[in-house]
């Protein structure tokens, strides 16, 4: 039988990933008392299944096509003599793990307290939560960490405790000097509110310095005084009669978590996630099909972003087919047979031992009991803002942030930190600055990767801009050369000396180069602004002043 207790707080966060986090972090730190609900573990697909695992798995591609390049062109006498497999995913995993613990770090020193549960609205400042089983997230206990950094001056809301008639989850922790464990029901509570902590799967429970691990009840209800902040994220699209089995047909969720490592495989889809998984296979040495509706990969990308991103998939192997379909498909019993309509209107069979769908990603509402608050979605899922400055919705104190929004949201994670940032300032009565998503920069970590920010030369012909365009190879600068993967600077501005409107990178390393140009555009600055600005020699960023160097009048190299 479950128990159900009652329980006030100023904001209750729904979904722990990168939006939900992050509001929940910033409103305790404005002295909210914040309830943060996660059904899984806090971080998000983000962290545990999407841009640190990925990140790490590209970072392993990059050392092993360091080894063919030391080989083929600086005549280091180099070899790979096998991808040690468990290896690799030991080092990805430690590395989520610790971001894991440091998120709950985190949580837990700004005192938000983080409820293991599935939450349904039941009215416009209203919700329940349903606990999740102990059992049901593997080696995650049903814990609520209490934080000692609690401020006196804002009390935390009081969960109430589990009572006696309710069995303890079994957990056995190590705890920390002067840190107290109860893990018998009921047991009292003598420390200051905070955070739940989640537990990597396997490992053992080890609490945070100074906080108490106590068992939590298996529902509760909520009353909110300042607002709801929906924050559930999305789940991979896939496609009707193609199930994902996390062996043969996967999807961007699971593909770097199935088993060992394909010799060929087909990827549906040619934005950032299908891209980013193709080069990855190629680098570990699969033969590698990329499959894009649209008349090229990256659409949403500056068409010569798109251009130079092909030119240099092709050189490294990948057959790209943009403008292309996919007719059928079948799972064979050694992989995927699948026949393709190409752009030249001719059918192809393409057989791989993996097919990844990644066409997208669909918002995640249901059970959500949007209904019970009056809320709709739109005909895609999303839940759409009724005022986008503070990322409200038609009914005042819901708030909504990451993946439930639609367009112009990005469904990046940066800028889901930075919608958590305004809806937190907002609960607490704070001005706040809209998120200008125009300025909110684009990273595909390929190889060669891009990175972007603004508009692109298309859209900016469209909204009648008359524009001036320069474009810079990355092979004009020494460590271009150095380097010797191509790539380009394209930059977009205004006729007559006007504001930079969009900035837009193809290249190695160029995700580390995208911040500059992200302030030039954020901050509307002109090509003269920035070309008063010395940029470092040798590198690969002082072709970025160059390009504006030329834009102002005052090209050095180009003229």
């Amino acid at each position: 039988m479950s128990t159900r207790t009652m329980n006030t707080t100023d904001v209750v966060v729904i979904g722990g990933g990168t939006g939900g986090y992050s509001t929940a972090l910033r409103a305790a730190a404005l002295g909210l008392d914040v309830v943060l609900v996660e059904r899984d573990k806090v971080g998000g697909t983000c962290l545990h299944r999407g841009c640190i695992p990925s990140k790490a798995m590209l970072h392993a591609a990059e050392l092993v096509d360091g080894i063919a390049e030391a080989r083929e062109r600086w005549g280091v006498k180099a070899t790979l003599d096998s991808v040690d497999w468990a290896a690799l995913v030991a080092t990805r995993d430690d590395i989520v793990a610790r971001n894991h613990k440091g998120v709950e770090a985190h949580l837990a020193h700004a005192g938000v307290r983080v409820v293991r549960g599935s939450a349904r609205l039941t009215g416009t400042r209203t919700l329940r939560v349903e606990g999740v089983p102990t059992d049901s997230v593997p080696g995650a206990p049903d814990l609520r960490t209490r934080s000692s950094h609690a401020s006196a001056a804002h009390p935390r809301t009081q969960l109430a405790p589990r009572r006696r008639t309710d069995p303890a989850p079994d957990v056995r922790t190590d705890p920390a000097p002067g840190v107290r464990t109860d893990s018998a029901p009921g047991a009292p509570s003598t420390s200051s509110p905070g955070a739940q902590t989640d537990v990597t799967p396997g490992a053992r429970t080890e609490p945070v310095p100074g906080v108490q691990l106590e068992s939590a009840p298996i529902v509760y209800d909520f009353t909110v005084r300042r607002g709801i902040v929906l924050a559930t994220g999305s789940r991979p699209r896939t496609l009707p009669g193609l199930a994902p089995d996390g062996r043969r047909v996967v999807t961007s969720d699971d593909a770097l978590f199935a088993p060992g490592l394909p010799a060929s495989v087909l990827v549906l889809g040619g934005g950032a996630i299908g891209v980013e998984y193709a080069s990855f296979h190629r680098s570990m040495g699969a033969e590698v099909t990329l499959v894009e509706a649209a008349d090229r990969i990256v659409p949403l990308e500056d068409t010569e972003v798109s251009r130079h991103l092909t030119r240099g998939l092709k050189k490294r192997g990948i057959d790209v087919q943009a403008g292309s379909r996919l007719l059928a498909a079948e799972v064979l019993e050694n992989g995927v047979r699948a026949r393709v309509r190409t752009a030249r209107g001719e059918t192809r069979t393409v057989e791989a031992e993996r097919l990844l769908v990644a066409v997208g990603r669909a918002p995640v509402t249901e059970g959500l009991g949007l209904e019970a608050a009056g809320l709709t979605t739109d005909e895609r899922g999303f839940v759409v803002p009724a005022d986008w400055k503070r990322l409200e919705t038609a009914v005042p104190g819901i708030h909504v942030v990451g993946d439930l929004l639609p367009p112009p949201s990005l469904g990046l994670a940066h800028a889901s930190f930075a919608e958590g940032l305004l809806v937190a300032e907002t609960l607490a009565g704070l001005p706040s600055t809209p998120v200008d998503y125009a300025a909110v920069p684009r990273v595909t970590y390929s190889s060669p990767q891009t990175a972007s920010v603004g508009l692109s030369e298309t859209e900016a012909r469209a909204r009648g801009r008359e524009v001036e365009v320069d474009t810079m190879p990355l092979t004009a600068v020494a460590k271009g050369m150095v380097h010797g993967r191509g790539g380009m600077v394209k930059v977009v501005a205004e006729a007559g000396g006007g504001q930079v409107l969009g900035v837009h990178l193809v290249g190695p390393h160029v995700s580390e180069m995208i911040a500059e140009s992200q302030l030039i555009v954020g901050w509307d600055a002109e090509p003269a602004d920035v070309a008063r600005h010395v940029h470092a020699h040798p590198t690969l960023s002082e072709a970025v002043g160059e390009v504006f160097l030329t834009l102002a009048g005052r090209g050095l190299h180009q003229q």
